[in-house]
């Protein structure tokens, strides 16, 4: 039988720098995106593998396993996908989009795009859900206002994770709360302290950068007018719509499963498209499929509404399944083991406790792309050596959503950063400067970890031992 050894923090990190490096390339040089430098962080994982001892079978095992995890997101993404094309088709983002041109002011267009976001997010507890829907719409606002593309979907992101992280549907906050095992509103209430000052400071960033390029451009009311007759020539524009976006809010509230609700969602666009636009059976399946067409003869407006459906889904889906399995691989590995725990043995206060686990999410964001295991692993492996040092575990749960909930935006490949890539039509390099909510959260949680303000403190468990996962 062959030895399975644990790797060193060198061999460990050997897949995430193959990884770091080939994205540097891939981003600036070769300009194709994420596939290549993944799939090459898997291949060197796997022979890293082979090296410590374990089979092919080992391998494959623990990459499906890793890719399992991922399926429910796989479905949700494809019925994403099918919104995006019937809320398109059904005149429902038009027509937020028509409202917003019509009611918004450009001096209040930014700190709105990223809080009435978070307040969507909040009641829907998605905020894949509120990009692809609310965010879409605030995208072809700004565009009509004159705001970079960039801005606005970083605005839009910040607003849309701020409900991803603070609201009690949320998968991610639920996930949070029972690895660290603490009760799930003692959890929010803790979460507070960090997620209102970094939403209110983003706000205030944002109001002032959209006031200095709306008092220096002024707004194109030739532009707008043409952008409004766009969609007064394709589609049926009535306030009345808007009852189909708060009965899907009215769907979430009813706490039904995430991916029935997402169907009926995307069914109730599918109505209106048929029932109110007028539009065939045939026409709602192509915008399901394939994705809306917009042929509204305003170049910029049908570059961004000609979009949905299940195929454009395809590549994020890929980035997904191939990220999912390189976390699987390091797990089973042992890689991220090493990694965490080479962080704890070396942490001998409670701040460095709290700026470890900050720093381990971190790693395995890099390392995974995605949320659940950027929560989980961490989270998971600080519980006692927080309980040790007398630390509160709402303090670990809090750290493991400043990162595994928002600072995982910062991360090109992550699934979260992928997804909004792919709906808004950016490079995640163009908006990730630009959400301020995913920088400033975990900036707020290290400085709170350094200078002890809101850090809970409990009697320290002295017969509890560190764990590494």
């Amino acid at each position: 039988m062959q030895v399975r050894k644990l790797p060193s923090v060198p061999i460990a990190l050997l897949p995430i720098a193959v990884l770091v490096i080939m994205a540097l390339v891939s981003i600036t040089v070769w300009d194709i995106g994420m596939h290549i430098p993944l799939m090459s962080a898997v291949a060197v994982a796997v022979i890293v593998g082979r090296f410590l001892g374990y089979t092919w079978q080992d391998l494959e095992h623990s990459l499906v396993q890793g890719v399992s995890r991922a399926l429910p997101a796989v479905f949700i993404l494809f019925l994403i996908g099918t919104i995006i094309g019937t809320w398109i088709e059904g005149g429902l983002i038009p027509t937020i989009i028509y409202s917003g041109l019509t009611a918004i002011s450009p001096a209040v267009f930014l700190p709105l795009a990223c809080l009435v976001p978070a307040v969507v997010s909040l009641v829907l507890g998605t905020s894949l859900t509120t990009i692809a829907t609310v965010g879409i719409a605030f995208m072809a606002i700004g565009e009509g206002m004159g705001f970079p593309p960039a801005l606005v979907a970083g605005a839009v992101i910040s607003g849309a994770f701020f409900g991803d992280k603070l609201s009690p549907l949320s998968d991610t906050t639920n996930l949070a709360a029972a690895m660290g095992g603490v009760k799930l509103f003692d959890h929010i209430r803790h979460m507070l302290w960090d997620t209102i000052p970094a939403l209110a400071i983003s706000a205030i960033l944002y109001a002032f950068i959209g006031s200095s390029i709306s008092g220096n451009s002024g707004t194109d009311t030739s532009q707008l007018e043409q952008l409004l007759s766009g969609l007064d020539s394709q589609f049926v524009i009535h306030p009345l719509l808007l009852l189909v976006p708060i009965a899907a809010i009215g769907l979430m509230l009813l706490r039904v499963p995430a991916i029935l609700t997402l169907l009926m969602i995307s069914l109730l666009g599918a109505a209106t498209a048929f029932a109110v636009q007028g539009s065939t059976i045939t026409d709602i399946m192509q915008s399901m499929s394939a994705g809306f067409v917009s042929e509204t003869g305003v170049e910029f407006l049908d570059g961004l509404l000609s979009r949905g459906g299940i195929e454009s889904m395809l590549a994020t889906i890929a980035l997904v399944i191939i990220a999912t399995a390189l976390g699987g691989i390091l797990e089973e590995t042992g890689a991220f083991k090493v990694l965490v725990g080479s962080m704890i043995s070396r942490i001998k206060r409670p701040s460095s406790m709290v700026a470890g686990s900050l720093g381990a999410g971190f790693t395995v964001a890099f390392a995974s792309g995605e949320q659940y295991v950027s929560i989980l692993l961490p989270a998971r492996a600080f519980v006692e050596p927080y309980q040790k040092m007398g630390l509160d575990p709402v303090n670990l749960t809090r750290a493991a959503e400043a990162v595994g909930t928002v600072g995982i935006n910062l991360v090109p490949w992550s699934v979260p950063a992928v997804f909004a890539a792919g709906v808004f039509g950016l490079a995640p390099a163009e908006f990730i400067p630009f959400i301020f909510f995913a920088i400033l959260v975990p900036l707020i949680n290290l400085i709170y970890a350094y200078t002890g303000f809101t850090i809970k403190r409990t009697a320290p468990v002295e017969d509890k031992t560190f764990v590494n996962a």
